[in-house]
């Protein structure tokens, strides 16, 4: 039997998004903006329940695409408070739209948003090597530079301890503990 992070037990949609999308290094924009805006409304709620309504967000958000979100009217945003698929807060729905404004400044800037948020770790994912889940940092000193200057772009729903999640899931950092099966895999993928 796979050994695998203690986060990840108990549940099928769990495991899965452990086995193959946490840690595994993301370069792709669209991706990299359904992560943020996912990630974002998890803030203060645990990640299965975002997973459980990632399709409903799909579906609400237009394919993640930046440009339609970055369109939407108040009156669509306004309307997804009914929408029981997705978190309904409203701060969290129109940060949706006020990171998608952001997210495409920064990738006119930098060409890309990867190559503006893989330049934080020097385009090289940090490979750490943790033993336990009491050992994981909840956010590092790179997750709040990464934040602030997220906050300076414009960005919302992007404090430290969410950057760093972000920065777990696109695989900028691989936090699989050591005894992981992921762990190895991922270092490979870096």
């Amino acid at each position: 039997m796979k050994q695998r992070c203690d986060w990840c037990a108990g549940d099928e949609l769990y495991q899965r998004y452990h086995d193959r999308e946490w840690g595994v290094p993301v370069h792709d924009d669209r991706q990299l903006f359904e992560f943020l805006l996912l990630e974002g409304a998890q803030a203060g709620l645990s990640w299965i329940t975002i997973l459980r309504k990632r399709e409903g967000y799909r579906h609400a958000f237009h394919a993640f695409d930046p440009e339609r979100v970055a369109r939407m009217t108040d009156t669509e945003l306004e309307t997804l408070r009914e929408n029981p698929d997705i978190i309904r807060n409203r701060r969290k729905i129109q940060a949706a739209r006020q990171n998608a404004r952001a997210f495409l400044e920064v990738q006119a800037r930098h060409g890309s948003f990867a190559d503006y948020l893989w330049d934080f770790v020097d385009g090289t994912p940090i490979q750490n090597h943790w033993k336990s889940l009491a050992e994981v940092p909840a956010s590092t000193a790179l997750s709040e530079r990464l934040s602030r200057d997220l906050r300076r772009q414009g960005f919302s729903f992007v404090g430290p301890t969410i950057v760093y999640a972000h920065m777990q899931a696109t695989g900028m950092v691989n936090d699989h503990l050591v005894q992981c099966f992921r762990h190895a895999e991922c270092a490979q993928l870096a």
